[in-house]
């Protein structure tokens, strides 16, 4: 049965088909001989930045099993494949819509607005990401492009879905910049849980689209800030996952820097 479009329908993962918020199944690969073969993925699936919690959880639990028996351990056990759950990092296929501006991280669209970017000090379309605890939590570029610039803002730890976080929470800005010009910034928040932001990349460096650069734990948001002219293609409510949907499209510019 088809979906039918409502406001808080998931984003197309690819290319979009059909009514507006319709879902669209993953691509799979395809079994023809001389298919391209895919990259090996290039990070756990289980992310580094838990491996720490993960066992410390594991052992504790154990121990308890051991020694006091499972009605003991049992709330220890859920905690474990809780926080198994928050570091899952899956592999994602990447658009081959080289105008796509891909969503940054996994959640659901809390804003869609003119606003002022307030790092670039220019008019912009943003688009935020909100993300819970049962979402994954790894970020990763919505764009091909460079670092041109990284800020920090230590801050509160307000309820990332409030539109003051912005402003207001901890957080890191990236300035990214495409072969074409086109300027985008696209800023981790620290929600009310999160109190660790991770950012792997500075100035000077190059993203590709759908790279992994950051990770936020245990519950945040992601705002992109983009050209004005750019085509949204997500709606308030809807639910997204990192590199898979497509939030915007930007216009076709010539370099001009």
């Amino acid at each position: 049965m088809q979906e039918q479009e409502n406001r808080g329908s998931p984003v197309p993962r690819m290319k979009e088909q059909g009514n507006p918020g319709s879902p669209v199944p993953r691509m799979k690969e395809q079994g023809n001989p001389g298919s391209p073969v895919p990259p090996p993925y290039p990070h756990p699936i289980i992310a580094r930045e838990g491996w720490p919690f993960l066992a410390l959880a594991l052992v504790l639990s154990s121990a308890i099993q051991f020694s006091l028996g499972w009605a003991w351990a049992l709330p220890f056990w859920l905690t474990t494949i809780f926080i198994l759950q928050f570091f899952r990092d899956p592999p994602r296929e990447i658009p081959d819509d080289p105008q796509a501006v891909l969503s940054p991280a996994d959640g659901r669209i809390v804003a869609v607005e003119k606003v002022r970017d307030p790092y670039l000090d220019r008019d912009a379309l943003k688009i935020s990401v909100f993300m819970n605890v049962f979402n994954v939590h790894s970020n990763r570029a919505p764009v091909d492009g460079i670092v041109k610039q990284r800020w920090y803002h230590a801050g509160s730890f307000l309820n990332a879905a409030l539109d003051k976080a912005s402003l207001e929470n901890e957080r890191n800005a990236l300035w990214l910049q495409t072969r074409a010009g086109q300027d985008i910034t696209c800023v981790q928040i620290a929600g009310l849980v999160a109190r660790r932001i991770l950012c792997y990349v500075d100035q000077g460096a190059g993203l590709e689209r759908g790279q992994r650069y950051g990770f936020i734990r245990f519950g945040s948001r992601v705002d992109v800030y983009l050209p004005p002219d750019a085509e949204v293609k997500a709606a308030l409510g809807d639910k997204v996952y990192a590199t898979e949907s497509i939030l915007a499209r930007l216009g076709e510019h010539d370099a001009t820097r």
